[in-house]
């Protein structure tokens, strides 16, 4: 849902100077039905703003830069540096968090948690790739609620910790 709807927005503006001349409407239109699109839409051009008064219109490149940003979290910031910069991060979404938990890779309460764990012990190769793996197999097999484990190619392997019912 949010590479199309980024893609719809980026087909209109591309830069913090083209997304000011875009209403807020504009944009919830451009973004819909992206969660929280209203609330996305304001804190666009809040951060456009930004990135033309303090970056000279250039988005930042590093995660504490980026976390500078109103709205912007460590999911976020670690999508940027990872797909807009080729640079290492580990964006850990609630699939990433909660399956990483469920193998028993990681021990960890929050994503923020979760994501120190990993960038301890996850090889780096895996750090971008990591992310879109899980979200699939997160939405389509090991799903949060009953998951999946009928269908899943290493349920054996799986100590589905904290997995009360499965399929």
């Amino acid at each position: 849902m949010t590479k199309k709807a980024s893609i719809k927005l980026f087909e209109h503006a591309s830069t913090p100077n083209e997304m000011i001349n875009l209403t807020e409407d504009d944009i919830k239109t451009l973004i819909y039905p992206v969660g929280f699109y209203k609330t996305k839409a304001k804190r666009i051009i809040e951060m456009s703003h930004k990135i033309l008064e303090d970056y000279n219109g250039v988005v930042p490149d590093t995660i504490d830069e980026l976390l500078k940003l109103k709205g912007v979290g460590r999911k976020t910031a670690n999508i940027v540096i990872t797909l807009g910069y080729a640079k290492l991060g580990i964006c850990v979404d609630t699939h990433v968090h909660r399956i990483s938990n469920r193998w028993g890779y990681v021990k960890t309460k929050n994503p923020t948690q979760t994501e120190f764990a990993l960038r301890e012990k996850l090889p780096k190769e895996y750090w971008i790739e990591y992310n879109d793996i899980l979200v699939t197999y997160g939405q389509n097999v090991c799903v949060p609620i009953s998951p999946k484990c009928s269908i899943c190619p290493i349920e054996k392997y799986c100590p589905k910790i904290d997995v009360i019912k499965h399929r």
